[in-house]
C-alpha cells in the first residue's frame, strides 16, 4: 500500500507498469467506518489516499516498484501534502503486509537520504498496514477515464509520462483497470 499524495496519479502510475496486476484507489492508516471520500479528506480520519499495488514478483521486484513511487509517482520530500493538495491524508506513506516489507522500505529510504539525491530529508512513514478500504468507485481508473481533466493534465500524467520516459523497460501503453461494475462503497 503506497500513499503519495491524490491517490489518482498514483494509482495512473502503477497501472502502467509490467507486471502490475492491480492498482486500486483507497484509504489506509484509519477506522473502516470512516474510509469515505467526504470524511478523508477533512484529514481528520487518520486515512491517507493510498494505493493497493499487486503484482508478480517474476515481472517485477518490490524493490522495483519502491524506486517508482520516490521517482515518479510522488515527491517523499513533502510532509503531508503533495503539490496543491495539502493534509495528512496526502502524506507519503508506506503501509506494509509484513517485516520484510518494513525492512525493504526503510533500507531504502535511508539509501535514498545517504545518497543526497533529494534537496530535502524523505519524510515518508513505513507503517504496519492495518486495513485497506477500496475507494468510491469514481475514484477508481480516474486518470484513464478523464484524461483532460485539469488537475489530471496539470498534475498526474506528467507522472506517466516521466514513467514512460524514464523507465521504458517497465512502461506499459495500456494500463491495468479495476473492475468497478457491480461493486459499490
Amino acid at each position: 500500500m503506497l500513499a503519495g499524495g491524490c491517490f489518482w496519479g498514483v494509482q495512473g502510475v502503477f497501472q502502467h507498469m509490467k507486471g502490475v496486476t492491480s492498482a486500486v484507489s483507497g484509504y489506509a492508516g484509519g477506522d473502516k467506518r470512516s474510509a469515505h471520500y467526504n470524511l478523508v479528506s477533512t484529514g481528520m480520519t487518520g486515512h491517507a489516499e493510498s494505493v493497493r499495488v499487486t503484482f508478480d514478483p517474476r515481472q517485477i521486484s518490490y524493490g522495483r516498484i519502491l524506486q517508482i513511487f520516490f521517482s515518479v509517482a510522488h515527491d517523499p520530500t513533502q510532509l503531508n501534502r503533495q503539490g496543491p493538495d495539502t493534509g495528512t491524508q496526502y502524506r507519503s506513506a508506506i503501509f506494509t503486509q509484513d517485516a520484510e516489507q518494513a525492512k525493504i522500505a526503510e533500507a531504502y529510504i535511508a539509501q535514498l537520504n545517504k545518497a543526497g539525491l533529494f534537496d530535502a530529508a524523505i519524510v515518508t512513514k513505513v507503517t504496519p498496514l492495518e486495513g485497506f478500504y477500496a475507494a468510491e468507485n469514481y475514484h477508481q481508473n480516474f486518470l484513464v477515464q478523464n484524461p483532460t481533466y485539469p488537475y489530471i493534465v496539470i498534475h498526474d500524467l506528467p507522472k506517466v509520462e516521466n514513467l514512460r520516459r524514464a523507465y521504458p523497460d517497465v512502461y506499459r501503453p495500456d494500463p491495468v483497470l479495476v473492475a468497478t461494475a457491480g461493486t459499490s462503497n
